[in-house]
């Protein structure tokens, strides 16, 4: 059975290219995982400007168009070659199943002169990212070298034996390195795409998108991958509740004594159950939302630093300062200028 791939129109060069959306071509090969294209195509799909326009087209290419094979029981469709790379802002290439068997594309860390011809069309400056083990693809190129990067982590033994000259991070949902990011796997495919959207239009519309796909709206890149209890066991009380409530009262202190009475637990068994669920520190999760509240009050708001920073629960100024240029490298004034094009 055959799933159609629309197709985009491709306008010219000059005034008309100025004023066409960010182009998102998502490069796919043999063995594609459905699942990873359509996470693309879904994220960057919803993203919508105020007055409700896309912001983003999006292409799906293979090296030869037509009917490409996936990891499941139907073919895919893709009407467009590798000519769409020459003019895409950003290029994914979601994993394949034949990377695990290490028998196809890239074979050894050598890509295949169809590959390589593909990825040399290219632009300069133009953002790559990886999904899962599409990773090894971008290593192949030579893209990753010096760099920190991620995979999948059933993978990372034979990265590593590969590729000696990337920073290979095997804990984190997913990196970015400026113009080249790559996410562990299918899920963190979504949390990197989100991202994506995030530093380009803002965290205001990255939850959007978020609310219209219905996943988190925010997992930090530097999560760690799997947890061993992913999912509380029936009898075991949960720490959903304590987060809820939490992110209610951000403005206000928060101790985990707090957080573990509304879960009536232990601050030690709270905190190690908390750890479990989300993988990270409830410490940790409170300044990550924090953060987020203080990105969206910038955004949408014209309210003061000094309000900012009590709204969002640091307190001071120069904590929000701090803590906003720990998670993003900007102080409040420059992010809020990126993104509303106001001073503070």
């Amino acid at each position: 059975m055959g799933v159609g791939v629309d197709g985009v129109a491709f306008p010219g060069e000059g005034a008309e290219r100025a004023r066409r959306r960010h182009r998102v071509a998502v490069l796919v090969r043999d063995g594609m995982l459905p699942i990873e294209v359509g996470i693309v195509h879904r994220i960057f799909g919803e993203a919508r400007s105020a007055d409700g326009a896309p912001l983003y087209e999006l292409v799906t290419c293979a090296l030869v168009p037509g009917e490409v094979q996936t990891d499941t029981d139907f073919t895919v469709n893709v009407p467009h070659g590798v000519e769409v790379l020459e003019t895409a802002d950003t290029v994914v290439v979601p994993a394949s199943g034949v990377d695990y068997r290490l028998s196809a594309e890239p074979a050894e860390g050598r890509l295949s002169p169809a590959m390589a011809d593909a990825l040399g069309r290219i632009r300069p400056g133009t953002r790559i990212a990886s999904i899962c083990t599409g990773a090894f693809v971008l290593a192949a190129a030579g893209l990753l070298d010096g760099r920190r990067a991620t995979t999948h982590w059933r993978s990372v033994d034979d990265f590593r034996r590969m590729f000696p000259g990337v920073r290979l991070d095997a804990d984190v949902l997913y990196t970015d390195e400026g113009e080249v990011l790559t996410a562990a796997g299918v899920a963190s495919g979504v949390d990197l795409c989100l991202h994506m959207v995030r530093c380009d239009h803002g965290a205001a519309v990255a939850n959007d998108v978020a609310r219209r796909t219905v996943v988190p709206p925010h997992r930090e890149g530097g999560q760690a991958q799997y947890v061993r209890r992913p999912v509380p066991e029936p009898q075991v009380s949960s720490t959903g509740a304590a987060r809820a409530w939490a992110l209610e009262h951000l403005d206000r202190p928060l101790t985990l004594r707090e957080l573990a009475v509304r879960e009536a637990m232990s601050v030690r068994t709270f905190t190690r159950r908390f750890r479990e669920e989300v993988g990270m520190s409830p410490v940790q999760w409170l300044t990550q939302q924090r953060v987020e509240r203080a990105r969206q009050l910038l955004e949408e708001t014209d309210l003061s630093v000094d309000r900012i920073a009590t709204e969002a629960g640091f307190g001071t100024a120069a904590s929000l300062r701090q803590h906003l240029h720990a998670a993003l490298g900007v102080s409040p004034r420059a992010y809020r200028s990126t993104f509303r094009g106001v001073g503070v």
